[in-house]
């Protein structure tokens, strides 16, 4: 979530270094901002079997667990869409872009914050949810988009959260589905692979365009992340009753392997990003597997965790973090208010921007603190 929220930043930048930027759309290449989003995919997967087995604890039903995973799943789909449509928002006309954004913010803040647990009195918190409700779709009514102003809200691409919400849907209902097989996991994992060589082959153009609203399921490439992470989260447990080393062997040699055929097959596909070529997917994934092998050595077996207390609320408070720029970024525009040229440009430009990132991280927990945090 630190990386996401700096590399989402560097917009505002200049002379940024190419590697470390997003690929142009059909290059074939692999910036460092291409690869926090499928690790950011690819941890929720390694949650989904902790997060079901800690509701198995609390004697929760499945048929429970899977409305819990459905209700979650539509709110990350509707912030995702709004998100998303905040960007191709027509900055003149209407609200403006920057105000209709800062509203929204404003809006999924009202719904989705934990008024329980808040020190707001609790007369005020059906209120407040409401409100939020009827600011947003006061917002989709007098939505202003396209150059001309006259596009109406639409899914486009479903924005980052949107995706994630597909991606854990389909997993954590299969998970569920099948019990947290293990074989069945990996099964699943093979299918997504192949619906994303099936949609590089373009053999998938011929899906009807009544399904196109769940593409995000059987073009494969998204799931498949978090699917991955599931699997990983199910090796570890199931080999590390054997042995730690091995377990980590097994998944550093899963990633490798990844790599492997990510490289093998870049000169079919290419490795890019937007059209989610299956070349980045293994790429891509086999970074997952060895990234989680070396923080689990260096954080539970060389027990050095202390240099990941400050950004401790990008995991616990993961909402809060993620929306904070959606504040942030037009207050600044609407207010004028701008850094000096040099912080924005060059090395210091991207410290200025991890500062900048950092600082959300450490609010976010001082908002979680006072009993402000969102949870869907």
């Amino acid at each position: 979530m630190l990386l996401m929220i700096w590399v989402n930043d560097f917009w505002t930048l200049t002379n940024t270094p190419k590697w470390l930027m997003h690929a142009k759309p059909n290059e074939d290449y692999l910036g460092f901002s291409d690869v926090i989003f499928p690790l950011f995919l690819f941890i929720v997967g390694l949650s989904i079997p902790f997060a079901i087995k800690n509701r198995l604890a609390r004697k929760e039903s499945i048929l429970v667990m899977a409305k819990h995973v459905v209700i979650r799943s539509i709110s990350l789909l509707i912030i995702g869409v709004f998100m998303v449509n905040y960007e191709t928002h027509n900055e003149t006309m209407g609200l403006g872009k920057w105000l209709w954004c800062l509203i929204m913010a404003f809006a999924v803040s009202l719904i989705w914050l934990q008024w329980k647990k808040s020190p707001v009195t609790q007369k005020w918190h059906n209120i407040l949810q409401s409100l939020g409700w009827l600011i947003l779709i006061f917002l989709a009514i007098f939505y202003k988009g396209g150059i001309d102003g006259e596009g109406w809200m639409s899914t486009q691409w479903w924005g980052i959260l949107g995706l994630i919400g597909w991606a854990y849907s389909i997993n954590a209902l299969a998970y569920l589905l099948t019990k947290g097989k293990l074989i069945f996991m990996v099964v699943l994992w093979l299918l997504f692979n192949l619906l994303s060589i099936a949609d590089a082959l373009d053999y998938l153009d011929i899906m009807p365009s009544s399904v196109s609203y769940f593409s995000t399921w059987f073009t494969g490439t998204i799931p498949a992340f978090t699917t991955a992470g599931l699997i990983a989260s199910l090796l570890f447990q199931k080999i590390s009753k054997e042995s730690i080393s091995k377990a980590l062997l097994t998944l550093m040699a899963f990633g490798l392997v990844n790599i492997a055929a990510g490289l093998l097959t870049r000169q079919i596909w290419g490795i890019s990003k937007v059209p989610g070529t299956p070349s980045w997917l293994m790429v891509c994934t086999g970074i997952g597997f060895i990234s989680f092998v070396i923080i689990y050595f260096v954080v539970d077996i060389k027990k050095q965790s202390s240099w990941a207390k400050i950004i401790i609320p990008a995991g616990t408070a993961t909402l809060t973090c993620y929306l904070i720029p959606y504040f942030t970024y037009p207050i600044r525009n609407l207010t004028g208010i701008e850094l000096p040229d040099f912080l924005n440009n060059g090395m210091i430009g991207l410290l200025s921007s991890l500062c900048f990132a950092l600082l959300i991280v450490i609010f976010t927990g001082w908002l979680q603190k006072k009993g402000f945090s969102l949870k869907l």
